[in-house]
């Protein structure tokens, strides 16, 4: 497990056909296919050279998502490039990578030439390190040393203010891995002044210039996590600088990845586990509860119980926690319901799934249960056989590698990013809650064949208002990722947001339910633009955990209203079909629309409002 990030260890291994399967790889799910192994850098570049040969070919690529991404550093790109290019396949993009010039930072910042500007790039990548900043140490010189460390972090921030105003790109900017030069040993990071204390503050002040559109790359984490000797390549720098050691190309391109594919509404959202061998040693059914090992004092045991802890703050972060197992379902129960050394409880769990179905039929009645897609989701299995199983039958779903001794389940699940973050929430702490919540009504539901009482015991409430500065990183946050409820699927940052929220000829609304299993959080967002006798409906999405509660009629209804008032006489919806959002193919005729034109690109539906016939519904709030 010494090699777990360099190799990727959780990405299950290269097949042994790898160089067959990659010559007749021409479509989109032939690429996410093979980039999902544990690919080296030579795997990937072969992968990329494949990838453009079917471009030049005009193969179909569908289904991957286009991406301009620009490189901006004081060091060479040309090898990362490839490889960046390579690990964005293995989450569905299709990026095309633009590099900046060598070292050229500030010319490509502040100058009127820029090699992005007709490449309209979507993020760009800030990659500078320790020399390509005026780091000068000055040891024992406190006020010099924090006036370095402020004059880098100026010059740092002015050039993230003018990518961004020239690109209105998201920007990743990395931070600075420390340099391992350490004379005076323990003491040199504590004096002032000294590099590794300019580097330290320097990081921590870097973390100040983060916000919903420029994300932080932890360099400085991923480096001290491999080790810092192991990191730097004083010779591969020397020669033709390259600023880490190439052998870690694969996962510094997988941590940039993350982000990109974060940016793009694609971090997973639940987790579904095992039991046996997995939550705990042994098996339930066999061993019994006296029998299984978890807790202290055992080195199998404890293991189990670290795995748990890295669970439980999965959760504390809003990832959604079920379970799969092949068990008798009050067996199973009973351990979480018993041992005094469980830490998970049954109350952490959204749905619970123990019987003797195959995993992947378990795994698909979870997903429906809590209104997710199967990208959505993880799951976790100390059984090889299992694994392949799911892979096999539900590719979408990520599925990581255990190695055999579960002291190092954790640090895997862990080294995976499956739900890398772009920040932290109120509704990301309770997003566990808002689905737990959501399998409970879904049980009530299917307990009940009147769907008008069973909405109506919900006891909801709706909250309609407009974009504010309070909701602006939510909505940002829900734009960027709602991909199956979203008519149009158009993404705006949050400086757009904020131009939306003060426009005169832009209605817009952010959706807020309560229920009385509890607070569901924002919901649903949309944008409409104001153009005389017509609005048009630009942007509309909704949680797909809220569907079937005539939340969207709630919506229209709320829009109708604030149409009429300022004189509309018609109300346009445009649906852009994707690979995903079908679910919404049939939104508007549901609610009344008619269509008017339809190209392969879209559709176009128109609702006279003097015709529409206002309904009641089964929630309060509504004016």
């Amino acid at each position: 497990m010494m090699n777990l990030y360099e190799h990727l260890t959780w990405l299950p291994p290269v097949a042994l056909d790898f160089v067959q399967k990659l010559r007749s790889a021409e479509t989109a799910n032939d690429f996410r296919t093979l980039a999902r192994h544990a690919l080296d850098e030579n795997q990937l570049r072969k992968l990329v050279n494949q990838l453009k040969r079917c471009q030049s070919e005009q193969k179909d690529l569908s289904g991957l998502i286009p991406l301009v991404v620009g490189l901006l550093s004081n060091a060479t790109t040309q090898s990362l490039a490839p490889v960046l290019i390579g690990t964005g396949l293995r989450y569905g993009l299709l990026l095309t990578v633009v590099e900046a010039e060598f070292n050229q930072i500030a010319q490509e910042a502040f100058s009127d030439h820029s090699a992005f500007a007709s490449s309209a790039p979507k993020a760009v990548m800030i990659a500078i390190d320790h020399r390509g900043l005026p780091l000068t140490p000055c040891p024992g010189k406190p006020e010099k040393a924090r006036q370095v460390v402020a004059d880098c972090l100026s010059y740092i921030k002015s050039v993230v203010d003018a990518v961004r105003k020239k690109t209105s790109a998201q920007i990743i900017l990395q931070n600075l891995a420390p340099n391992g030069q350490d004379p005076f040993g323990s003491f040199e990071a504590r004096l002032p002044g000294t590099l590794p204390w300019l580097i330290n503050r320097l990081n921590i002040e870097l973390d100040t210039l983060a916000s919903s559109h420029c994300f932080i790359l932890d360099v400085a984490g991923l480096a001290s996590t491999v080790g810092i000797g192991n990191w730097h390549d004083p010779t591969l720098w020397n020669m033709a600088k390259m600023p880490f050691s190439q052998r870690f190309l694969p996962i510094y391109a997988e941590y940039v990845s993350r982000i990109l594919a974060a940016t793009q509404g694609k971090s997973r959202r639940c987790l579904i586990m095992d039991l046996d061998n997995t939550l705990w040693g042994g098996v339930i059914g066999d061993d019994g509860l006296e029998g299984i090992l978890i807790g202290n004092g055992d080195p199998t045991a404890e293991a189990h119980l670290e795995l748990q802890r890295a669970i439980l703050a999965l959760r504390a972060r809003g990832v959604v926690l079920a379970v799969s197992s092949k068990n008798e379902d009050a067996t199973a129960r009973s351990v979480f319901q018993h041992h005094p050394d469980m830490l998970l409880k049954e109350s952490d769990i959204a749905v619970f799934q123990a019987n003797w179905q195959d995993k992947a039929a378990n795994i698909q009645a979870i997903a429906h249960t809590l209104s997710l897609g199967l990208e959505s989701m993880v799951f976790l299995d100390d059984n090889p056989a299992e694994r392949h199983q799911v892979r096999q039958a539900l590719p979408e779903v990520a599925v990581p590698e255990l190695p055999e001794d579960p002291a190092y389940y954790a640090q895997t699940l862990y080294a995976a990013g499956y739900f890398e973050s772009l920040g932290f929430s109120e509704e990301d702490q309770k997003r566990a809650d808002f689905y737990q919540g959501n399998a409970q009504r879904a049980q009530i539901l299917s307990q009940t064949n009147d769907i008008n009482a069973y909405l109506e015991s919900l006891a909801m409430m709706i909250s309609l208002a407009p974009f504010d500065v309070t909701g602006r990183a939510r909505i940002v946050q829900l734009i960027s990722k709602s991909n199956q409820f979203n008519l149009t699927t158009a993404r705006y940052s949050d400086l757009q947001i904020q131009a939306f929220e003060i426009d005169p000829n832009i209605f817009t609304r952010q959706v807020r339910l309560k229920d009385t299993f509890g607070d569901n959080g924002m919901i649903s967002v949309v944008i409409c633009k104001k153009q005389h006798a017509q609005w048009e409906i630009d942007t509309w999405l909704m949680s797909c955990r809220v569907l079937g509660r005539r939340v969207e009629e709630a919506v229209l209804q709320e829009i109708i209203t604030h149409a009429l008032t300022e004189g509309a006489e018609k109300l346009v919806g445009v649906y852009r079909p994707t690979a995903k959002n079908s679910i919404v193919k049939q939104h508007y005729q549901k609610l009344g629309f008619t269509k008017v034109t339809e190209t392969a690109d879209a559709e176009q539906w128109e609702l006279n409002l003097k015709d529409y016939v206002f309904k009641v519904l089964p929630m309060q709030g509504l004016a």
